[in-house]
């Protein structure tokens, strides 16, 4: 028997046992669901500073120690969920229509089954316990599979699953594209899956051999759009920040920037005067402050958008230069960006921002539609005209208006993309439901059950 032959009877011996183990967790309580996502909250509080330096060695993130964003972001969810399940869990009651009167009917929800949840490598931290609140809020099981091109975090990760959860409950699998591959061939009830579109498309086609259901977060080309008026340096400062933490390794990242073509040297100047403050000292870039490409071939396709750009007749406004050793590339502002250039085409999923002069909105509408539906766009505008034209003709997964990410931070926002972004929505009671069967009851004739 093989190493792999051995793997994938482990994998299915924890399936089965978690498979039986099913109608115990579908019969447990709030305050039995409270105690799982306690004993996680302080697991996680007593590693936190092991977290942090996991993803400090996999992805250079700035230390922080229990204050890592990674960390808060989970913490946070935890919270709301200890504090609002016992009313996610009631019995949502429906008024009968006129015909169906003095009946009863009300919608329960109930655990989805068995849960497959696959971790990212860009928050390979929140991005797996985040999703695993709702799965273990929802009375699911769950077998994890960290992503593998985060070794340190991946290890973490396993650690606290194992120190929190029977894997009747909640199990660990740690490996490379072989691993995943092989948990897709188990019929899980429900598949959570984080990253690319691409690999997005075989997660799900794998899911239909079972008719499994399926929560996709992917990403998309997200625009940020600067209407006539508004104060740049508010709209850059905020630009910035969106493309540049992570190294722009970020589904909701800015992608991409429009602003009135006249204003665009105006924007340029004050972006480039913002990244100097953050990441640089006397013109030397600080590199604790920019986290790492995630690997040797993500920096090659990234610095390739580059070559593409400027072979078409892009200039480089500032940045462009990178350190391939060091998987370090610098904010990039590129201006004068060709619509058919390859960065205008992909997701960057780097620290390079297009900064695009526009006439005309329509511009902006048209090239939206051509890249598909992104997870996110952002408008800022002091005018409700400009703001209702453009969400009237685009559409995305969520919109923030004068600011960036917020609609993901509203936790009782539900959060997720549509079509080629993701399928399905998550955080709070969203996230709750999306794990939850909706089950619908009629009960005909209540008084005369007893």
């Amino acid at each position: 028997m093989t190493e792999l032959d051995d793997g994938q009877a482990a994998m299915k011996g924890v399936f089965e046992a978690q498979r039986a183990h099913l109608p115990v967790l579908k019969r447990s309580s709030a305050a039995d669901r409270v105690d799982r996502l306690s004993r996680l909250r302080a697991s996680i509080i007593a590693h936190a500073d092991a977290i942090d330096r996991a993803l400090h060695d996999d992805l250079r993130k700035a230390l922080a120690g229990i204050t890592n964003s990674e960390i808060q972001s989970v913490l946070h969810d935890i919270d709301e969920a200890i504090e609002q399940l016992q009313g996610w869990m009631a019995d949502e009651v429906i008024e009968p229509s006129p015909k169906f009167a003095g009946n009863r009917t009300f919608i329960r929800y109930e655990p989805r089954g068995s849960v497959l949840l696959l971790g990212p490598w860009n928050f390979p931290f929140a991005l797996v316990f985040s999703p695993l609140v709702p799965i273990i809020a929802a009375g699911n099981s769950c077998i994890i599979k960290p992503n593998e091109l985060q070794p340190a975090t991946s290890e973490i990760v396993a650690k606290i699953v194992s120190d929190c959860f029977d894997v009747r409950e909640v199990a660990v699998f740690q490996g490379g594209v072989s691993v995943a591959e092989a948990l897709q061939e188990l019929p899980f009830d429900h598949i959570f899956f984080t990253g690319s579109p691409a690999v997005g498309k075989r997660v799900m086609a794998a899911a239909a051999r079972h008719l499994s259901s399926v929560t996709l977060e992917l990403g998309g080309k997200c625009p940020a759009v600067i209407g006539p008026g508004y104060d740049l340096t508010d709209a850059a400062g905020k630009c910035v920040g969106a493309r540049f933490t992570n190294a722009g390794q970020l589904c909701l990242a800015v992608d991409h920037v429009w602003v009135p073509r006249a204003q665009v040297p105006h924007f340029v100047a004050i972006a480039s005067a913002i990244i100097d403050k953050i990441f640089y000292v006397d013109g030397a870039l600080q590199r604790d402050r920019l986290s790492r490409l995630v690997d040797a071939r993500n920096f090659d396709r990234v610095m390739a958008y580059i070559d593409d750009a400027t072979a078409r007749g892009a200039h480089i406004a500032r940045g462009g230069n990178g350190d391939r050793d060091e998987l370090t590339i610098h904010p990039t502002l590129l201006v004068d960006v060709p619509m058919d250039a390859r960065i205008m085409q992909d997701e960057i999923f780097g620290p390079l921002l297009p900064v695009i002069g526009y006439d005309d909105p329509d511009q902006i509408v048209a090239q939206i539609d051509k890249t598909g539906k992104p997870l996110a766009t952002y408008i800022f505008s002091n005018e409700a005209s400009f703001v209702d034209d453009l969400l009237m003709r685009t559409t995305s997964g969520g919109v923030t208006v004068n600011h960036v990410v917020m609609h993901y931070l509203e936790t009782r926002l539900p959060f997720g993309g549509v079509n080629g972004s993701g399928i399905g929505r998550y955080k709070g009671v969203h996230g709750f439901r999306e794990l939850s069967h909706a089950r619908s009851v009629f009960v005909s004739n209540p008084d005369a059950i007893r």
